[in-house]
């Protein structure tokens, strides 16, 4: 009979994820997070961290992860506030480069080298037209994994490519559909990775605190395995060996 697919038995994998180094992370998200024992994965910006790296650095101690999302957060010039510095007018090696400084700058602030990446605003491209390319090979040289950003699906352990994970976003979700996405994750034997922002009773790009509370409530039945995303990524990983897919 094969070992159970995930840890204790249970029928799924959950982490939750928490982007850019917003202070409602630190002041509502981890009570929350800490009082029902769930450790999650924030993705940083290392200008963030900066503001309050002794805040940053008793995150780490406690068990959750700071990973990478990148230096500087460039996303596609069509969103107005990247036009500055956008996707299309990088190179591989300047994304690269991003990449590099902000693992390096995370590092010295607060002591762990990342070990996962999170997409900015999911997107995996650099240039545009023939020389438009993907950058999901150079995080797969250097990450256990990379996240993804609004996907409409969790991930297949069995068949996913961990350098690019499909993440729900859940800024805005109620308490019963972030529950919902757990059963369904459960019921179909599947890794659900959640994506949010700031943490609060409202506003844009806010993971409300209440279902936050509902969320947590739900992981703690003993059928989900919560883990931060390296956590489970390192899990597959060895599952799967060489052949990269998972033994059976």
């Amino acid at each position: 009979m094969p070992e159970p697919l995930f840890p204790e038995g249970a029928r799924a994998a959950l982490s939750l994820s928490l982007d850019d180094a917003r202070d409602s992370q630190l002041d509502v998200g981890l009570p929350v997070l800490d009082a029902h024992g769930v450790r999650a994965t924030f993705y940083v910006l290392p200008g963030w961290v900066w503001r309050r790296r002794l805040d940053w650095r008793a995150v780490v101690e406690a068990g959750h992860e700071i990973a990478n999302h990148t230096a500087t957060h460039p996303c596609s010039t069509n969103f107005e506030f990247a036009r500055t510095n956008a996707l299309e007018d990088y190179t591989l090696g300047r994304i690269e480069a991003e990449i590099d400084r902000a693992s390096r700058r995370i590092e010295t602030l607060v002591g762990v080298r990342p070990e996962t990446f999170a997409y900015p605003c999911g997107q995996s491209f650099v240039g545009r037209g023939e020389a438009r390319r993907s950058f999901v090979p150079l995080v797969a040289r250097r990450f256990v994994a990379g996240r993804g950003y609004g996907s409409e699906t969790s991930n297949d352990p069995e068949r996913c490519d961990l350098a690019h994970l499909d993440a729900f976003t859940v800024d805005g979700l109620a308490a019963d559909a972030l529950v919902g996405l757990v059963d369904a994750a459960v019921a179909s034997g599947r890794w659900l990775v959640m994506a949010g922002h700031d943490v609060g009773d409202g506003g844009e790009q806010t993971v409300l605190v209440d279902a936050l509370e509902a969320l947590c409530r739900r992981a703690g039945e003993g059928d989900v395995w919560v883990a931060p995303v390296v956590d489970v990524a390192r899990h597959l990983r060895r599952r799967r060996g060489s052949a990269g897919v998972l033994r059976r």
